[in-house]
């Protein structure tokens, strides 16, 4: 009971330092882009809206401009209330997303599949004391890049604006400059259907996303504060089980392999990031985060399958489980390749985008929502052999009576822990398809955004803190609770026992000096199966 009450207590305050110290994990922030005159029609050149050496601004566009001497900037972070803000390392990631103001003209309507092509140029600044603005632009990254344009309009009048969908631009998986500055230029090319057909653009919002550097801070502490605390625990679990004598047993080589993938995922590596431009740390996380879903999900099979106890009583072996195990490892392997093709390919180019074509859509979504209906299905499964397995376990307490009074402790215990870990097991399942379909479906920013009151939650950070703790508290009394037992119980009768009980205590006492707590459970289901 008391570890117990100490795993509740550890869970909740997961939650409530999510909830009440840690801000909601991400940010947007909306930014109008300033329309820059280039005389020259150099794509090359660097222009920006603000500093020293500022373009020449454009109120408005006419036809009488020619596309190659417009140029839509950006610069990011915007000052506020004349202060110039710039990023932090703490923020992580920056996502761009564009948005088009395109108003109706009938001589020139945005048709229908029209395509946009974007030459599109980032660079970066970094702070120097003393300086006001930012003219040193170096370099980071460019693209020739095609995206589908898809408006729609409730009323074609002239001068009435589109209704046009959001075109993912770029990721960037590691936000180690201060200030950045993105080009865009609209091309057209003769005998070419691209940017012909989109309309009459008037300007471009560039919405900006990244991690709140306040939950970065909370989310790298809770990560340090578990590793060391899981890494005692691993080391502890695994000098128990050699202290026994005898090859673990499957249900411990499990255990084992979920506390060693969960350590993995817990390496607060991050914090190299404040340090050094680590732009693949987004695929290596999702990478760690992929092994421990597999790690979790397969044990849960074995879990589950290992107390259903309905098979010949042989050995178990991960062939026993090779057709469940197998659907596990195929969808892991699916997100993988996914993962890969998208954030794989922001490496070589931060521009590129699955989501940028309709066949791309199409397959993202798919993936996504099949993984999605996979991880329900699971859990349906899973709570439907929970179910069969404490029925069987209820049926087979009808033992326990005829036990001496000392076994009957010892096995009520043992059930007690295993009853426990299976409801734990449950609400774990059920938080974890809960947090990866909303992670997969939706960005932080549009979900669950806390009111104006006077004790705010943000609920989002605690959803967040909460199921990570809740892997690592899970972990934790999985290595304390099904840990080998040293100690030996005699088969010595209760004096005050039925009779008719002896043949029973033999049996059970042979399984208290032959075996662990977990095959004696097993063992002790499989004998009043056959009563």
């Amino acid at each position: 009971m008391v570890l117990t009450g100490m795993f509740m207590l550890g869970q909740l305050t997961c939650f409530l330092i999510g909830g009440l110290i840690a801000p909601k994990p991400s940010t947007a922030q909306y930014n109008l882009c300033t329309k820059c005159y280039d005389s020259t029609g150099n794509r090359t050149r660097w222009l920006y809206p603000r500093g020293k050496g500022a373009c020449k601004q454009l109120e408005s566009l006419d036809s009488a401009l020619q596309a190659e001497n417009v140029v839509f900037t950006f610069q990011v972070p915007l000052p506020r209330d004349n202060v110039t803000l710039d990023y932090t390392r703490w923020q992580q990631n920056l996502i761009g997303i564009l948005q088009m103001d395109i108003l109706y003209s009938k001589d020139s309507p945005v048709e229908e599949g029209a395509k946009l092509l974007l030459d599109a140029r980032l660079a970066y600044a970094n702070w120097k004391p003393g300086r006001k603005g930012q003219t040193n632009w170096e370099w980071y990254a460019e693209s020739i890049e095609e995206r589908v344009l898809e408006c729609t309009i409730s009323e074609k009048k002239e001068g009435h604006p589109y209704v046009c969908e959001l075109i993912p631009l770029f990721e960037l998986g590691s936000l180690h400059h201060d200030f950045y500055l993105l080009n865009i230029r609209l091309p057209v090319f003769k005998n070419k259907p691209h940017n012909k057909g989109i309309g009459i653009p008037q300007d471009m919002y560039l919405v900006t996303i990244y991690q709140n550097g306040g939950f970065t801070k909370v989310w790298f502490s809770i990560k340090t504060v578990f590793t060391p605390i899981v890494l005692a625990a691993l080391v502890w679990f695994w000098k128990r089980v050699e202290a026994q004598g005898r090859p673990p047993v499957l249900l411990e080589k499990m255990i084992l392999a979920l506390g060693v993938a969960l350590q993995f995922l817990n390496i607060p590596v991050e914090w190299f990031t404040l340090y050094f431009d680590m732009p693949y740390m987004l695929l290596i996380s999702d990478v760690r985060q992929g092994i421990f879903y597999a790690a979790l999900l397969s044990f849960w099979l074995v879990f589950t399958g290992e107390h259903l106890m309905e098979s010949s009583g042989e050995r178990s072996t991960l062939r026993t489980y090779w057709k469940h195990l197998s659907a596990v490892v195929t969808g892991c392997l699916a997100l993988f390749l996914f993962d890969l093709c998208e954030r794989g390919a922001h490496l070589a180019n931060c521009f590129y985008s699955l989501w940028a074509t309709p066949v791309g859509t199409r397959l993202a979504l798919a993936l996504i929502i099949a993984a999605g209906v996979s991880a329900s299905l699971y859990f349906m499964f899973l709570c439907w052999t929970m179910w069969k397995v404490f029925r069987n376990i209820s049926a087979k307490r009808t033992t326990l009576p005829a036990m001496s009074a000392v076994r009957r402790l010892h096995y009520q215990g043992i059930i007690y822990r295993f009853k426990f870990l299976m409801l734990t097991t449950l609400v774990c399942a059920a938080m974890t398809v809960i947090g990866f379909i909303l992670g997969q479906v939706t960005e932080d920013k549009w979900k669950w955004e806390s009111g104006n009151t006077a004790l705010e939650i943000e609920y989002t950070s605690a959803f967040y803190t909460g199921v990570y703790g809740m892997w690592n508290i899970y972990t934790l009394a999985l290595l304390c609770l099904y840990a080998p037992s040293h100690k030996l119980y005699p088969p010595e009768r209760d004096p005050y026992a039925s009779t008719n009980s002896g043949a029973e205590e033999i049996e059970f006492s042979r399984l208290d000096t032959d075996t662990t707590e977990i095959s004696a459970l097993a063992s002790f289901a499989k004998k009043a199966a056959t009563d």
